[in-house]
């Protein structure tokens, strides 16, 4: 694969982190259990693994109910960020080892993507319920669906 592409990929799945943090390692891993990624003889061969998969899957899910919850704190504040920064550059790196490249320069770029994932998921969110005055369970769902299609998008491209 080109490597601008596996860049290009690294970025898009650290914003999909960046929508939800969670999100991107369970694609990761479900892009694993269905032979879209291949990490067999690396470090991350237990991304395949399905105790992994389950782990990642229900963690994801979990966060899918919290994010509705209305004392959950925004993405931007520090724990969150963090997640975000942590799972989008793990995420990442891992895009770049299953095709052979460095989880370094991967991790790099998913870093990259999964901040401004975060801040633009905010600044969009936010505008959409209060300028455009949707409702902001609706606005969640929506962001739901599109970080679950665009991680799963992306880890079947690879």
């Amino acid at each position: 694969m080109i490597l601008t592409t596996v860049f290009l990929f690294c970025f898009l799945i650290g914003c999909i982190a960046g929508l939800r943090s969670l999100t991107a390692p369970a694609a990761v891993c479900w892009g694993a259990h269905l032979g879209w990624l291949h990490f067999a003889g690396t470090s991350l061969s237990f991304l395949g693994h399905p105790v992994t998969l389950g782990l990642f899957t229900l963690l994801a899910l979990v966060e899918l109910v919290t994010d509705k919850l209305p004392k959950t704190p925004a993405r931007t504040s520090s724990p969150g960020l963090i997640a975000r920064i942590v799972l989008g550059g793990f995420s990442g790196g891992a895009l770049a080892v299953s095709t052979g490249g460095g989880f370094v320069m991967g991790a790099v770029v998913g870093i990259v993507g999964a901040l401004v994932g975060t801040f633009a998921g905010y600044h969009v969110r936010h505008a959409l319920v209060t300028k455009a005055n949707l409702p902001d369970l609706a606005v969640a769902l929506v962001e739901d669906v599109t970080a679950i299609c665009g991680g799963l998008f992306i880890v079947s491209h690879m």
